[in-house]
C-alpha cells in the first residue's frame, strides 16, 4: 500500500475521533467469527495501516500510532510501517508494553473498539482496565464506515455439500452427539460462531474466506431444534429442505441477536468464550452462560479411520503434485533466475492438475535467503527475489483437497550452501525426526513435546519464535484447535491431550535474520502405539509424502537411529509415488530418497 494513503487516512480518522469526542481507536484482526484469515469487509487494520500480515492489533491516539504483531512478522512489518507514522510494538519482545499499558500512558478518556469484532475474553478484559483506569468504551465503529466509503460487501458465494464420497459423518449423528454433550453440562442452547465448527457439524462446506471451504454464518443448535444464520440466497432450496428434514432451520445471517434476545431468560447457553465476539454474545446477557469448549472442536479434530483413509490417499495426490514441481523447478533454475511468483504459480498449477482439487489451503510462503527468515513472507508483483546464485529457497504450501486438507515446508539448496547453512539445516531436521519418532502415554499434551523438538536447537542455543505444530482440519481449515505442539499458551487455555486421529504439524524451524530461514514440516496424525502393565502409549504416523532434500545434511551429524528414519521415509515417498510418476518427475523422486550413508 502507498504510505501517503495510509497517513492520509489517520490524519481523517484523527479528525473523526476529534468531533466524535474520542480519544484513543483501537482495531484489531478479526471479524464477528474470529477467523485467521479474514473476507476484505473486514480487513479494517490492514487498510488503515498498511500492515500486510494476519495478525497484528492497531491503536490509534490523537497523536501517536502503533501496531502490535508477534515475531513471525516483525520483519515485514518494519517495511510495511516505514514512513506511516506507526510504531512498531514487538509483541512477546522485553519491555514492549500490552496496549492497555501503553494507552494508560495516554491522556484521555474514550476508546473506541468494534465489539462485534473483539473476543469476550478481551472485551473483559477491557471492561477492567477502562474501569480501573476512569476510561469510557465505545464499542460500536461507527467512525470507520464514515471513513471506509468504498468498503467491501460481505461475500456471497453459495454453501454447498460436502460430496459423499468423501464426507464420512452423517449431519444426523454430528448434531446428535453435539447434543448428547449438551445435555451432560446441562445446556438448552449452544452458540456456534466458528466457521470451521459450523460447516463440520453440518457437512457443507463454501468459498466465502480465502483458502478455507467456509461460509460466514452462526448456529444457535438447540435441545429440539437448530437455526443456521446465514444469507437465505447463499442456501439452495434443495439444501434448505435438506437441512429443515434435519431439524435445521435458514434464518437470515444478521437475525441472531433478535433470536438470542428471545430465548428465556432462565434457560442455560453454552458457548466458547474464546470463540465468540462480545458483540455477538451480549445479546443472550439475559441467560445463564456455560463458558466451556465447543464441543465439536474436540469431535473434528479427532478424525475417524475413513477420513484418515482419506487423508492418506489426498497425500499421495499431493506428493505426486509436488514432484512434479520439483523436477520442474530444479531444471529450470539451472537454466536462468526464476522469481518467487513463478513457484507459487507453478505449485498451484501442479496441484491443480491432481483429482479433487479444490484451492491451496493457505497462500504459497516461496522466501529466497533473507526473505525466507520471515517466516509468513508473502511475495508480491511489487516486490519479490530472484531466485539465482547461491543460497536457500524455503517453500511452505498446501493443497485443499475433497479428501483433505495438505500442509508441507520444504527448503531447496541453489547453488551451494555454506557450512553454517548445512548445520542450522541438519539442526533442524533432527528437530523435526525426534518429533515424528516421540512415543508418550495417553494424557500428553502437545505443550509437554514441544521440547522434544526442540532439543536439538536449544543444545546448540538456537531456537524458534512459533510452535511447532498445529492441528489441521479434514477439508477445513489449515489452522485447527484444540491441540497444539508449543510450549507457549494462549492467556486461559489449557493444554488438550493428544488423542488418536489428530492430524498435527511437525514444523520446527531457524531463522536468521537478513540471512536466510530453514523450516522442515511434514503432518503427521496421532496413532496407539501400545498398551502394556504401564498404560496406554501413542506415536506419530508421518503422512506428508515428498522428499526432504539431503544436499544440505550434515550426515556425520545423524545419529544411526536419525539416519535410519530418514531413509526408511525416503524409501516410503518412493513406494508411495513412483507408481504414479514419469519421466522427469520420477527420475527426480528416484534421486531425492536415495539413501545416505555415513
Amino acid at each position: 500500500m502507498n504510505t501517503s494513503s495510509v497517513v492520509s487516512r489517520l490524519s481523517q480518522l484523527r479528525e473523526l475521533m476529534h468531533e466524535a469526542q474520542i480519544d484513543a481507536y483501537l482495531v484489531l484482526s478479526s471479524d464477528p467469527h474470529l477467523s485467521e484469515y479474514l473476507p476484505a469487509h473486514w480487513q479494517s487494520r490492514a487498510w488503515l495501516s498498511g500492515f500486510a500480515g494476519s495478525a497484528g492489533t492497531l491503536l490509534l491516539t490523537l497523536q501517536d500510532a502503533a501496531l502490535w504483531t508477534d515475531s513471525r512478522y516483525w520483519v515485514q512489518a518494519e517495511q510495511d510501517l516505514a514512513g506511516s507514522g506507526i510504531r512498531l510494538m514487538k509483541q512477546g519482545a522485553p519491555g514492549v508494553p500490552e496496549p492497555s499499558a501503553f494507552l494508560a500512558a495516554h491522556s484521555g478518556k474514550t476508546l473506541c473498539f468494534d465489539a462485534q469484532v473483539m473476543p469476550l475474553t478481551a472485551y473483559r478484559a477491557w471492561q477492567d482496565w477502562a474501569q480501573q483506569q476512569g476510561w469510557q468504551l465505545t464499542t460500536t465503529d461507527h467512525l470507520l464506515n464514515q471513513l471506509w466509503v468504498s468498503r467491501p460487501a460481505l461475500p456471497a458465494e453459495p454453501v454447498y455439500v460436502h460430496e459423499a464420497n468423501f464426507s464420512c459423518r452423517s449431519r444426523q449423528d454430528n448434531i446428535q452427539a453435539l447434543r448428547q454433550e449438551m445435555d451432560q453440562k446441562g445446556a438448552r442452547w449452544h452458540l456456534l460462531s466458528s466457521l470451521d465448527d459450523i460447516a463440520w457439524l453440518l457437512g457443507l462446506r463454501g468459498a466465502d474466506v480465502a483458502y478455507n471451504p467456509i461460509f460466514l454464518a452462526h448456529m444457535l443448535v438447540g435441545t429440539d431444534e437448530a437455526y443456521l444464520f446465514v444469507e437465505p440466497s447463499k442456501v439452495e432450496p434443495v439444501l434448505k429442505q435438506a437441512l429443515a428434514q434435519d431439524g435445521v432451520y435458514v434464518r437470515p445471517y444478521d437475525h441472531l441477536a433478535q433470536q438470542l434476545q428471545a430465548l428465556p431468560a432462565d434457560q442455560q447457553l453454552l458457548f466458547d468464550p474464546e470463540a465468540v465476539t462480545a458483540g455477538v454474545v451480549l445479546a443472550a446477557q439475559h441467560m445463564n452462560w456455560l463458558q466451556e469448549n465447543n464441543p465439536s472442536t474436540l469431535f473434528k479434530a479427532c478424525k475417524n479411520e475413513q477420513e484418515l483413509a482419506h487423508i492418506r490417499a489426498t497425500m499421495r495426490e499431493d506428493g505426486i503434485a509436488l514432484c512434479e514441481f520439483f523436477a520442474w523447478f530444479e531444471a529450470e533454475v539451472q537454466k536462468r533466475p526464476v522469481s518467487e511468483l513463478e513457484v507459487d504459480e507453478h505449485l498451484t498449477a501442479a496441484r491443480a492438475r491432481r483429482p479433487h482439487f479444490v484451492s491451496p489451503s493457505f497462500a504459497t510462503i516461496a522466501g529466497f535467503n533473507a526473505n525466507g527468515a520471515m517466516p509468513h513472507y508473502q511475495a508480491t508483483a511489487t516486490q519479490y527475489a530472484w531466485i539465482k546464485g547461491d543460497g536457500l529457497l524455503l517453500i511452505d504450501s498446501g493443497g485443499q483437497y475433497l479428501g483433505g486438507t495438505t500442509d508441507i515446508t520444504r527448503v531447496v539448496p541453489i547453488g551451494t550452501p555454506t557450512q553454517e547453512q548445512r548445520q542450522d539445516y541438519t539442526l533442524v531436521l533432527k528437530a523435526m525426526i525426534a518429533l515424528a519418532q516421540a512415543v508418550f502415554p495417553q494424557g500428553v499434551s502437545g505443550q509437554h513435546l514441544d521440547a522434544i523438538a526442540r532439543m536439538p536447537l536449544w543444545r546448540a542455543q538456537v531456537d524458534y519464535g512459533h510452535g511447532t505444530g498445529h492441528g489441521v482440519g479434514y477439508f477445513l481449515n489449515v489452522h485447527e484447535g484444540p491441540q497444539s505442539i508449543s510450549w507457549r499458551l494462549r492467556p486461559g487455555r489449557t493444554p488438550v491431550a493428544l488423542q488418536p486421529g489428530m492430524v498435527t504439524s511437525n514444523e520446527p524451524a531457524l531463522y536468521r535474520p537478513d540471512q536466510w530461514g530453514i523450516r522442515i514440516e511434514n503432518l503427521i496424525a496421532v496413532q496407539p502405539e501400545i498398551t502394556n502393565e504401564f498404560g496406554a502409549f501413542l506415536s506419530f504416523e508421518t503422512l506428508t509424502l515428498c522428499p526432504i532434500d539431503t544436499r544440505c545434511v550434515l550426515v556425520e551429524w545423524l545419529t544411526e537411529d536419525e539416519l535410519r528414519w530418514l531413509n526408511a521415509y525416503h524409501a516410503q515417498v518412493r513406494e508411495q509415488l513412483a507408481p504414479h510418476l514419469e519421466k522427469d518427475a520420477l527420475q527426480w523422486l528416484l534421486m531425492r530418497t536415495e539413501p545416505l550413508e555415513k
